[in-house]
């Protein structure tokens, strides 16, 4: 272990995705949220990783507050574990592998990794009350985008037959991961998108993002089957109207609010 490590500590004013993307891009560390802040902590050095932060704000026309500081290391990965919570989100219970599982939950284990989901985030919370309202036992299920894999491995633990995929190949591994760790199988991966979808799926989950959503609005629809439900998410309220007249041709069965997120349940 290095004598000192160093924090980067990033507040972006708008853009919050665009940020997490870029940071997960620029360093290979574990990457703490916490309202609204970046945190990423390495014993490299990060001013680089800060320069770019801060020259990527300039292109994005938004305001950004950074610091970067050189600490003493006081393990700060058996710190930063500590400070990972678990999250109970209807009848799940997502906990990282160094707490207890809780008596009466579905129990679903994250920890922390490169990959986005591990239960606190506001459309990840959301997209897991639709799955335990509107997945059925046995539905066959395709989580584009998967990240961490939590929305998957919430759809098998309720008896679906699950398919992901990511254009990201470290979500794909991450993802795979975590599935073993919760002793849950998925039936097929592949980097990429829905566009390489094989097959028709009852239920179709993407948690991405708005400008991602209406890109590939067709693809999600496409391999949908009739009568399927698909749940989107990762949408600011402001981009909302924005997604919705892409899926104007599907039922709109609900649309849960969490602050300034939102996730939409769609019928075929």
């Amino acid at each position: 272990m290095s004598e000192y490590y160093y924090e980067l500590t990033i507040k972006p004013k708008s853009h919050y995705e665009q940020f997490l993307d870029l940071l997960e891009v620029l360093t290979n560390n574990a990457i703490e949220e916490l309202d609204g802040t970046l945190i990423a902590r390495s014993e490299d050095d990060l001013t680089n990783v800060e320069f770019g932060i801060n020259e990527f704000a300039k292109r994005l026309d938004t305001s950004c507050e950074t610091s970067c500081v050189k600490k003493e290391n006081q393990d700060w990965i058996k710190n930063y574990q500590q400070s990972v919570k678990s999250a109970e989100i209807g009848k799940f219970y997502i906990r990282p592998s160094w707490e207890e599982k809780k008596d009466g939950s579905i129990d679903i284990i994250i920890d922390p990794a490169l990959s986005f989901g591990s239960g606190h985030h506001e459309t990840t919370a959301s997209c897991i009350l639709a799955i335990e309202q509107f997945v059925k036992e046995k539905s066959t299920v395709l989580d584009v985008g998967c990240g961490s894999g939590i929305l998957s491995i919430a759809a098998a633990k309720l008896g679906c037959a699950v398919d992901i995929c990511d254009t990201d190949d470290v979500c794909i591994k991450d993802t795979k991961d975590n599935f073993k760790l919760n002793s849950v199988n998925f039936n097929d991966s592949w980097i990429g998108s829905a566009n390489n979808a094989k097959k028709k799926y009852d239920v179709v989950i993407a948690n991405i993002v708005a400008d991602v959503l209406v890109m590939i609005h067709k693809d999600l629809k496409k391999c949908l089957n009739d009568d399927g439900i698909l749940i989107v998410s990762g949408i600011l309220d402001k981009h909302l109207d924005r997604v919705l007249r892409k899926f104007e041709d599907l039922n709109k069965l609900e649309v849960i609010h969490k602050n300034e997120w939102v996730t939409i349940v769609f019928s075929k």
